[in-house]
């Protein structure tokens, strides 16, 4: 049981992690790290992501509470991308108890460089609105991205709100508010399934992660709000930040094996 002070900061990491999450994903960039430097040596990875996923999904649950309320897409357009996201997320799950995400660290900071040098050599992507797509193929297509990153943020997890706005607006035409809130709908679901499946299995700490999971919860819904009221310019600019932030993080990783 870690100490009154280092659950204090834990809570405070998950405050700012849910914010940032809200708004362009990447709160895993700090509530993981957090974890891991407050909670016990040895702790068991699943017991770890199990915790970790407790608190993302109170943050995930009112940032995609926040965005359905306010219109910004129909309910109709997240059933088919939520729904896959948490079928990819069980074969992620069941993936994590046989075998280790580390080896997909190189993959996911080569994404990342990708992701980060498109948007910025195409200043006006994701500033407008325009859908590629006629609904029955655009939700087709957001069904596939979902099921995808949703057994990656099963398995492994780091950057997957990121790139799920990134593919939205990249794929689909979407600009990055309604891409922001398309992406927390469908992380929402992956984080639910995730949490559902490791809880049941016993892996997470109830006392660690019901304090920070309130904390999340309290910045997932901030972070919405801001959004909401600032555009897609200011996500788009936040998008960058955090971005770049994961791939300083990623490529340490790499480096140090």
């Amino acid at each position: 049981m870690p100490s009154l002070s280092a659950l204090a900061l834990l809570a405070l990491a998950a405050l700012l992690a849910g914010f940032i999450d809200a708004v362009v994903g990447g709160g895993g960039l700090i509530t993981v790290p957090a974890l891991m430097i407050g909670l016990p040596a040895g702790t068991p990875l699943p017991t770890l992501l199990g915790t970790n996923k407790v608190v993302a999904c109170t943050g995930t649950t009112m940032a995609a509470g926040k965005f359905l309320r306010s219109g910004t897409l129909s309910w109709r357009e997240m059933i088919g991308p939520v729904l896959a996201s948490a079928l990819g997320a069980s074969g992620g799950v069941w993936l994590t108890y046989r075998m280790h995400g580390d080896f997909l660290r190189p993959v996911m900071l080569g994404l990342l460089v990708a992701m980060l040098a498109f948007t910025l050599l195409k200043p006006d992507l994701g500033h407008l609105h325009a859908p590629r797509f006629g609904q029955g193929h655009q939700r087709g297509l957001a069904a596939l991205i979902a099921l995808a990153l949703g057994f990656y943020d099963g398995f492994f997890g780091p950057g997957t709100g990121s790139l799920l706005i990134f593919l939205f607006v990249a794929i689909l035409g979407f600009d990055f508010l309604r891409s922001s809130a398309m992406a927390k709908s469908v992380n929402w679901a992956s984080n639910l399934t995730a949490m559902g499946l490791f809880v049941w299995q016993g892996s997470w700490i109830p006392s660690v992660a019901l304090g920070m999971a309130v904390a999340n919860g309290v910045g997932g819904y901030l972070g919405a709000h801001v959004a909401l009221s600032k555009g897609s310019g200011w996500v788009r600019g936040v998008f960058i930040g955090v971005v770049s932030v994961l791939i300083l993080r990623l490529g340490w990783q790499t480096l140090r094996g």
